[in-house]
C-alpha cells in the first residue's frame, strides 16, 4: 500500500545507516535530500542518488529547521554514543513538529528499555517523543551489524584471530546494513509499516566461536575467537565499557521473523556477507599485487 510521496530528508545521509537508505529510496524514484555535516561530503551522498543535500549539524537548531524546510518524510538517525542524544533527538522531533513534517522513521536500538546502556537508553526518550509528537511514525530496533564485521576483516583473515572485548561464549542477533536500509525505504514511502516497531534481525543467534569457525570454512583460513584483555579497553569511555560488561554476560538478541515479514523474503545471512567480504578481500589481494 503506497502513501503519497513528498520530499524525504535523510539524516546523516554520509553515514552507514542514512548512507545506505538513500540508495534505497533513490531506486524506488523516491525525491531525498541528504543533511551532512560537512561540504565535502554532498558529492559523495549525491552519487547515492540523492536529489539534493543540504548541511546540517543536529546540535544546530537553525541549520536542522533549515534542513526540515518542505520536509514530508524524515529518516533519523544520530550518530553513535553523541553527547546529549536524547535531547538532540527531541528537539529534532519539534522541529519536524513545527516544518510541518508528516512522517518520522526512527533508526533506534533493539531493546531502548536497557537503561544501563546509554546508547540505548538515549533512544527511548526520543520514541516517547516522537509518540507524543502526533506525526506518523515507525520505530526500527535493529541489532548489531554484519558491517561491523567488515571493518576488522583483513585483519582477522592475516592473523587469524578474531578479538572483541567480551566472552566469545555470548550469543547476538545480527543485521545486514542494506536490509535495514530496505525495510526503512518501505516505511519511508509506503504505508503498510506506520505506526509499527519492528525489531530487525537476521537468522540466528552467534557468539564470536561461530564466527570465527565460519571465516575459517568460507576464507580456509584457520581462524579462532580470543577475548581482548581488559588493558586493551582501559582507556575507552565508561559508556562503552558499561556495554562491553553488558555483552561479556548477556550479549544481545532478538527474533529474525519480524524482518524477513517485512521484506517479504530471507534476509541476508552472515554467512552471505562473510561469502561476500572474502570475494572482496581476494579481489583486492590481486589488484595489489
Amino acid at each position: 500500500m503506497t502513501g503519497r510521496q513528498g520530499k524525504i530528508l535523510a539524516v546523516g545521509a554520509a553515514g552507514e545507516f542514512a548512507g545506505a537508505v538513500v540508495p534505497a529510496l533513490a531506486s524506488r524514484g523516491a525525491d531525498v535530500t541528504g543533511m551532512v555535516r560537512h561540504a565535502g561530503q554532498m558529492d559523495g551522498v549525491l552519487a547515492r542518488g540523492a536529489s539534493d543535500v543540504v548541511l546540517g549539524d543536529l546540535t544546530d537548531d537553525a541549520s536542522v529547521r533549515r534542513a526540515l524546510d518542505g520536509v514530508d518524510s524524515a529518516f533519523y538517525v544520530p550518530p553513535a554514543f553523541i553527547s546529549h542524544e536524547a535531547q538532540l533527538g527531541q528537539r529534532f522531533v519539534a522541529a519536524a513538529v513545527d516544518a510541518g513534517v508528516r512522517r518520522i522513521v526512527f533508526l533506534s536500538v533493539v531493546h531502548p528499555v536497557l537503561s544501563a546502556l546509554v546508547n540505548h537508553a538515549a533512544k527511548a526518550p526520543v520514541e516517547e517523543a516522537i509518540l507524543d509528537s502526533g506525526l506518523e511514525y515507525t520505530f526500527l530496533h535493529p541489532t548489531l551489524y554484519f558491517q561491523m564485521l567488515g571493518r576488522s576483516f583483513p585483519q582477522v583473515v592475516r592473523t587469524g584471530v578474531l578479538a572483541e572485548p567480551w566472552s566469545p561464549a555470548t550469543a547476538f542477533s545480527r543485521v545486514d546494513v542494506r536490509d535495514i536500509a530496505e525495510v526503512a525505504a518501505r516505511a519511508l514511502l509506503d504505508d503498510d509499516l506506520v505506526y509499527g516497531t519492528f525489531d530487525l534481525a537476521s537468522p540466528g543467534w552467534t557468539n564470536r566461536d561461530d564466527v570465527a569457525r565460519l571465516i575459517s570454512e568460507v576464507t580456509g583460513t584457520h581462524v579462532v575467537a580470543e577475548r581482548l584483555p581488559d588493558a586493551a579497553t582501559a582507556s575507552a569511555p565508561e559508556p562503552l565499557r558499561t556495554m562491553f560488561r553488558h555483552y561479556d554476560s548477556h550479549g544481545l538478541r532478538a527474533n529474525p521473523l519480524v524482518l524477513e515479514s517485512v521484506l517479504g523474503r530471507p534476509a541476508r545471512t552472515l554467512r552471505d556477507y562473510v561469502t561476500e567480504l572474502h570475494h572482496q578481500h581476494d579481489s583486492a589481494r590481486e589488484d595489489a599485487s
